[in-house]
């Protein structure tokens, strides 16, 4: 028999706010994070969510001594610190870094490659300061990143591996980021509609969030998500464009649901990927309806956080379980007009709902799929 695996502790770092529940409060009040944002030099504004550069250094200098780290890693450390402060690191905890572009500000007019812009090196700084005894681990898998990390410490820790882990995940933005989206035509001109008819492309946005799991989770721990079901899939359609008829993604989904053991009629929220492209988000709406999920009531939560990269997967994750335990459904902020071919359910607005299982998707490019079922165990209210 599997072990179980439990999320029990949680926190994010974003343009919202610098806390888990600061952030729930935000969105629960309709707050979004995505404003114009000069980014690149003569070049016009960008609609992007960003972490108030100046809130940021004032945060960490009031939790940390040492201001030797970068922006990225004040995010992290930030994120970090109070499941830290509360959970032992023993022999057997791993540290998972999510990531797809790690300190990429760092090559910003560099002739030569810094040790700092090595995703490995990012994990061992951050691992380093907080003491971990294991060898680090780095999950990079353009934006399902945050999403596999979750399973890689679910199914490390049933392997046997570990007991625990602390899971972190963190992108930021940079002219780099922006003009790679940018070249692709990808970013939009106003704040995203993910799914809406009107929609025409991406925010970027950026954040840091960090997870604990265990397999020995105590009574009184605030509350409980067992991870009941995990997959990833790499259809291989393209580059950068998500396959047309969603077999990835329906893929992750089923062995997911699978390996859960919950059928569709079970689901009771669906915290999708949402970017807001054409593509992506009828890819979605296929897939979706492929599993007999169209009437499932889903969100993105792009509209509020902008796309994170390798930390959207992670902060979605936390904010959809902050939903379970306030049994209160978040709407996709922007969507006015279905503008996929087939049947969703788009939540437009709060809603009160009991929510046991939630199924988390994410979708990237390469072609990487992925999805989880998390179900909530133990309720705070």
């Amino acid at each position: 028999m599997k072990k179980e695996v439990y999320i029990t502790d949680y926190n994010c770092v974003t343009p919202l706010g610098f806390t888990a529940d600061s952030n729930w409060n935000a969105v629960l009040a309709g707050k979004s994070g995505v404003a114009l944002h000069k980014i690149i030099e003569n070049q016009d504004a960008f609609y992007a969510s960003m972490i108030d550069s100046e809130k940021l250094d004032k945060e960490f200098s009031e939790n940390f001594d040492s201001q030797e780290f970068t922006r990225l890693e004040k995010m992290l450390l930030l994120s970090l610190k109070p499941l830290i402060e509360k959970h032992t690191i023993t022999e057997e905890t791993a540290f998972i870094l999510s990531t797809t572009k790690g300190n990429i500000s760092l090559l910003k007019n560099q002739t030569e490659l810094p040790e700092g812009a090595y995703l490995s090196k990012l994990a061992q700084k951050i691992a380093d300061f907080f003491g971990f005894k294991t060898k680090p681990i780095v999950v990079s898998n353009a934006c399902v990143s945050g999403v596999m990390a979750i399973a890689v410490a679910k199914n490390m820790i049933q392997a046997g591996k570990y007991k625990d882990a602390f899971v972190i995940a963190g992108d930021e933005i940079s002219e780099f980021v922006i003009s790679g989206f940018n070249s692709f035509q990808a970013i939009g001109t106003e704040p995203c509609k993910p799914y809406d008819k009107n929609r025409n492309g991406i925010n970027i946005g950026e954040a840091a969030a960090a997870v604990y799991i265990t397999s020995e989770a105590s009574e009184n721990e605030k509350f409980r998500f067992k991870v009941l079901g995990d997959s990833a899939i790499n259809d291989a359609n393209h580059i950068s464009g998500p396959s047309r008829t969603g077999d990835g993604l329906y893929g992750s989904i089923k062995n997911a649901m699978t390996e859960a053991n919950v059928s569709a009629e079970q689901i009771d929220f669906i915290s999708a990927h949402g970017t807001a492209t054409l593509y992506n988000d009828e890819m979605e709406a296929i897939a979706f309806n492929r599993m007999e999920l169209q009437n499932t009531p889903l969100n993105s939560m792009k509209g509020f956080y902008g796309h994170c990269l390798g930390a959207s997967g992670l902060l979605e994750s936390i904010i959809s379980m902050e939903s379970a335990l306030h049994n209160t459904l978040i709407p996709t902020k922007n969507f006015e007009e279905m503008g996929v071919s087939q049947p969703l359910n788009v939540i437009k607005e709060n809603q009160s709902a009991t929510i046991k299982y939630i199924l988390k998707t994410a979708s990237g490019f390469g072609g990487c799929n992925a999805a989880i079922v998390l179900e909530k165990i133990k309720d705070i209210l």
